[in-house]
C-alpha cells in the first residue's frame, strides 16, 4: 500500500534521487569506512540500506527518528577523516533522544547536497505533521511491516500476523468478521483504504462512546451548550468553558458542517480527548508563564555533569556532541573539565582517566553556536525540551598551567565575543544576583576569582596594585619551576606532585576576571557563609554530602539556597554515569542539581519531568518558601502551613502500547500501570493497577488510585506502563513524568515516552484526574 501520506509529502529532484538510492561510505571511526547503498524507500518515510545496490537491504532509520541534518563541519569523526575524504562530501544524520548521530560520505558534492537537503526537507514536513498525518503514518508504517510479500495488499494470514506484532490477541473468529467487514472490494484481501476502515474497527473506544453519550441527548453529537457541560464539569475548565468549547469545536471537529452548526460529533471529540488540549499537562505551562524577573537563585537551573562526555566515567568518548545535546534539550549550567593539552592548546577531559580529549576552543565554539539556538518545537510528537535564550552558565574545573589558563581566557573572550558576560550589568556593585530576564543571550562563567566583585570595581590605581603583586607572584613561580626542573631527580614523585599541584593553583588575573556572579568558593558551615561569604559566591556539594547537610540541618540549607546558588554533583564512585535521584536536593532548594544527561532512567525521567514545565527554558521558579531567608521549611519533616491535596486518578484504558521487544512476534504483553509521587519524604509513594493478560493494543483496566499529598509545590507524578512478569521484575514499556502543579483534571490523555524521553506514539493511556484541597494542619 503506497503511504497513506501520499501526495501530502513533498517530492522534488532530490527526493526522486533519493528513490533511486546512491551508494556511501558509513564511517563509524578512524577505521570503521563501509560502502553501503542506502535508498529512501517509496513511501518517503523510511530509508534502507544493503551491501551494495540491489542487495538483501534492512531498515537503517525512519525519517521521524531525525532530528537535523548537519554539514560535516560540525563532525568531529569527518574533520578527523578530512585527508582521507573531501569534507564537502560528509553529512551527520542526527537522530532524537540518545541515539549515536550517522556520519556519511558521498562521492561527491552534489551527491551529499542531495541528500542533505531532501533529508532536511522531509524532516522539516514531519515536524509539521497534523495528529492526522501521524497517525497516517503510524498505520503506513504497520502496513508495511504485516506485508509480508510487499504486494501492496494483506491476506488475513498476514492481518494475523500483524495483529501479533501490534500487540493484539484476538480470537480468530473475531478478527475475521472485522476482516471481512473492512474488504469492501471483497476480494479476501485489504488494499490501503480497506486497512484503515479494518484499524477504526479495531480501536473502537467503548469507554469514550459511553462518555459521549452521557452528555449527548442524541448520542449523534454534542451540541455547543452539551459540550460546554463537559468542560466545565468533567475538564474543571470553569468561566473559559463556554469561548473553549468554540475554540475546540473549530479544532478538532473534521466536518465543516459540525463547525458552522457550532457541534461535536464522535471523531471530533476523541480527537479533542487525544489532542494537547486534551493532555495531562497543562497547554499553558508548556509557555514561559512563570516570573523571570527574579535574582537566579530563586530558580532551579537545568544543569549537566561532565557534560563533554557521552558514555562512562573511565574510558568514555569525550565529544562536543554531549555539549550540543545537553544545551538542546535544554541545560543551561554545562560543565568543562580543563587540563593543559599539547601545543599550547588547553583539553577537555576526564583527568586521570582513559576518556579521550578535545580541544577547549571547540567547547566554546559548540557552546557559542548552540546556547540560544532554537529549540525544535516538537514537545507534543517526540517529548523533546527546548532551549531558550536565558543565561547559559559554564562551569569550569580548571586543572591548567598559567600560560595555558591565559589561553582559556584568550579563547572564551574572543569566540564567545558579546555573549560573554565580563562585567557586572551597569558597572554597578549589584545588591542582588540578576535575574533569568535580565541576563538573556549571556554565558556566565562560573569559576575561581582572585578577588571579590567589590575589589573589581575599585579604582584604576589599586588594580594596578594589584596588578604589580600579581607580576611578582609569577616570577617566584617561574623560579620555583625552574628550580623544581634541576632537581626532578632528587624529589621523591609524591613531593613532586604536591609542588606542582601548588604552581598550579595559582589562578591567571586575565581568567579570573571574566568570573562575575558566580564565583566558586570552599563550604565549611553555614554559619562561616553568612558571616564571610557574598551573593554572588557558590559553593558545591558532592551527593553525599548534600545529603548529609539536608538530614542535619535541612532548614538550614534551606535558608542557605533562598540567597546564594549552590551546586551538588554525582559521586565520584559513579564510574558508570549513573544519576541519584535529584528531588531530595531540589527539596532544600538546591538550584544546579547537576545530572549525567547521557545516562537514561528513573532520575532522568524526573529531571525532564521537572523542567518540562516553563517553556522548557532550563529555569524553574522555586515554590516562595525556598526563596524566604527566613523560611522556617524542613524538608525532611514539612509541617504546617502546607495544604495538603488528594489526587483520585482513575486509570481507564491504554491505546497501541509498544512490545518489550519487537523481534518477538508471537510475544503480547501484559499491561499494568503504576503511579509514582515523588517529592517530600513523607509523599513518596506508589500503588499500581492489575495486569490486563494478552493484550497490550487496548487494554482495559477502570481502577482508581487515591493519593493523599502534603507539599504538592514540590511533588512529581509519574506514570509507567510495564509488563507483568512473575518470572523477574516487570519490563519497562513507557513514562511519562510531569510536575503536580501542571496536571489538568478532567479526562485526560497520557501519551508515553521511551526510556530516551521520545515519543512512543501514539501509544497513551487514558485517566480521570480529579483533585481536592485539603485542609491546614499539622501533618507529616
Amino acid at each position: 500500500m503506497a503511504s497513506l501520506l501520499q501526495g501530502r509529502l513533498p517530492v522534488n529532484q532530490d527526493v526522486l534521487l533519493m528513490q533511486k538510492g546512491t551508494l556511501m561510505r558509513k564511517v563509524r571511526s578512524k577505521s570503521w569506512k563501509k560502502l553501503r547503498y542506502f535508498r529512501l524507500q517509496e513511501d518517503g518515510m523510511t530509508v534502507r540500506h544493503a551491501r551494495q545496490a540491489g542487495g538483501r537491504s534492512k531498515a537503517s532509520f525512519s525519517i521521524s527518528d531525525v532530528e537535523t541534518v548537519r554539514n560535516s563541519h560540525e563532525s568531529e569523526l569527518l574533520r578527523s577523516l578530512a585527508e582521507e575524504f573531501p569534507l564537502e562530501h560528509g553529512f551527520t544524520i542526527v537522530f532524537h533522544g540518545r541515539r549515536s548521530n550517522l556520519d556519511l560520505v558521498a562521492n561527491s558534492v552534489e551527491e551529499a547536497q542531495i541528500w542533505m537537503q531532501g533529508l532536511q526537507l522531509l524532516v522539516d514536513f514531519v515536524t509539521s505533521m497534523d495528529q492526522q498525518e501521524w497517525l497516517d503514518q503510524w498505520l503506513s508504517d504497520w502496513f508495511q511491516r504485516g506485508d509480508k510479500n510487499q504486494d501492496g495488499r494483506m491476506s488475513f494470514e498476514e492481518v494475523q500476523r500483524l495483529l501479533h506484532l501490534m500487540n493484539v490477541e484476538m480470537e480468530p473468529e473475531y478478527a475475521f468478521q472485522l476482516f471481512q467487514a473492512a474488504d469492501m472490494s471483497q476480494s479476501d484481501t485489504l488494499e490501503g483504504k480497506e486497512f484503515v476502515e479494518f484499524y477504526k474497527a479495531l480501536t473502537k473506544r467503548a469507554e469514550v462512546q459511553e462518555l459521549f453519550e452521557n452528555f449527548s441527548a442524541d448520542g449523534q453529537k454534542l451540541t455547543l451548550l452539551e459540550f460546554v457541560d463537559f468542560l466545565r464539569e468533567e475538564q474543571k475548565e470553569g468561566d473559559r468553558a463556554s469561548d473553549l468549547a468554540l475554540e475546540l469545536i473549530d479544532r478538532y471537529e473534521p466536518s465543516d458542517s459540525g463547525k458552522l452548526r457550532h457541534v461535536l460529533s464522535m471523531d471530533g471529540f476523541l480527537s479533542y480527548l487525544y489532542s494537547k488540549d486534551g493532555d495531562i499537562f497543562n497547554p499553558s505551562c508548556r509557555l514561559i508563564y512563570q516570573d523571570m524577573t527574579q535574582p537566579l537563585n530563586h530558580y532551579y537551573i537545568n544543569s549537566s555533569h561532565n557534560t563533554y562526555l557521552v558514555g562512562d566515567q573511565l574510558c568514555g568518548q569525550s565529544s562536543v556532541e554531549g555539549y550540543i545535546r545537553a544545551l538542546k534539550r535544554g541545560c543551561r549550567c554545562v560543565e568543562v573539565d580543563i587540563w593543559d593539552g599539547p601545543s599550547g592548546e588547553p583539553v577537555v577531559y576526564h583527568g586521570h582517566t582513559l576518556t579521550s580529549r578535545i580541544l577547549f576552543k571547540e567547547v566554546v565554539a559548540t557552546v557559542a553556536q548552540y546556547a540560544f539556538q532554537a529549540g525544535e518545537h516538537q514537545a507534543n510528537i517526540k517529548g523533546l525540551l527546548c532551549t531558550s535564550d536565558y543565561p547559559v552558565i559554564l562551569s569550569l574545573e580548571n586543572h591548567c598551567s598559567w600560560e595555558q589558563q591565559e589561553i582559556i581566557a584568550h579563547h572564551l573572550t574572543e569566540i564567545l565575543g558579546e555573549q560573554l558576560l565580563s562585567t557586572t550589568l551597569d558597572g554597578q556593585l549589584p545588591t542582588q544576583l540578576p535575574s533569568p530576564e535580565e541576563l538573556r543571550k549571556k554565558i556566565l562563567i562560573k569559576g575561581k576569582k582572585l578577588r571579590t566583585l567589590e575589589e573589581d570595581l575599585e579604582e584604576q590605581e589599586e588594580e594596578e596594585e594589584l596588578k604589580t603583586e600579581l607580576e611578582r607572584e609569577r616570577e617566584a613561580e617561574l623560579e620555583l619551576e625552574s628550580q623544581f626542573e634541576s632537581e626532578t631527580q632528587e624529589l621523591s614523585p609524591r613531593s613532586k606532585d604536591k609542588n606542582e599541584k601548588k604552581c598550579k593553583a595559582i589562578l591567571c588575573p586575565a581568567l579570573s576576571s571574566l568570573v562575575v556572579y558566580t564565583k566558586t568558593v570552599s563550604f565549611y558551615n553555614f554559619t562561616h557563609s553568612r558571616e564571610h561569604y557574598r551573593f554572588y559566591e557558590l559553593s558545591s556539594f558532592t551527593e553525599t554530602k548534600a545529603k548529609s547537610l539536608i538530614k542535619e540541618a535541612g532548614n538550614e540549607f534551606v535558608q542557605h539556597n533562598a540567597w546564594q546558588l549552590s551546586r551538588v554533583y554525582p559521586s565520584g564512585l559513579r564510574t558508570d554515569s549513573s544519576n541519584y535521584n535529584p528531588q531530595e536536593f531540589w527539596n532544600a532548594g538546591c538550584q544546579m542539581v547537576a545530572m549525567n544527561v547521557q545516562t537514561a532512567g528513573l532520575e532522568m525521567d524526573l529531571y525532564d519531568g521537572l523542567f518540562r514545565q516553563n517553556g522548557g527554558c532550563g529555569y524553574v521558579l522555586k515554590p516562595d518558601f525556598l526563596r524566604d531567608t527566613q523560611s522556617s521549611f524542613q524538608p525532611e519533616r514539612p509541617i504546617s502551613p502546607f495544604k495538603t491535596q488528594t489526587l483520585l486518578i482513575q486509570v481507564i484504558s491504554g491505546q497501541q502500547l509498544p512490545k518489550v521487544d519487537n523481534t518477538k512476534e508471537q510475544s503480547i504483553v501484559d499491561p499494568l500501570v503504576r503511579v509514582e509521587i515523588f517529592g517530600v519524604r513523607p509523599d513518596i509513594t506508589h500503588q499500581e493497577t492489575n495486569y490486563v493478560e494478552n493484550n497490550g493494543f487496548n487494554p482495559y483496566w477502570g481502577q482508581t488510585l487515591c493519593f493523599r499529598v502534603l507539599v504538592p509545590e514540590l511533588a512529581l507524578l509519574r506514570f509507567v506502563v510495564k509488563d507483568y512478569n512473575w518470572k523477574s521484575r516487570n519490563d519497562f514499556l513507557g513514562q511519562y513524568t510531569l510536575p503536580w502543579t501542571c496536571i489538568q483534571q478532567g479526562y485526560r490523555h497520557i501519551h508515553l515516552l521511551s526510556k530516551d524521553g521520545t515519543s512512543l506514539h501514539p501509544a497513551s493511556i487514558f485517566v480521570h484526574i480529579c483533585m481536592v484541597e485539603g485542609l491546614k494542619g499539622d501533618e507529616s
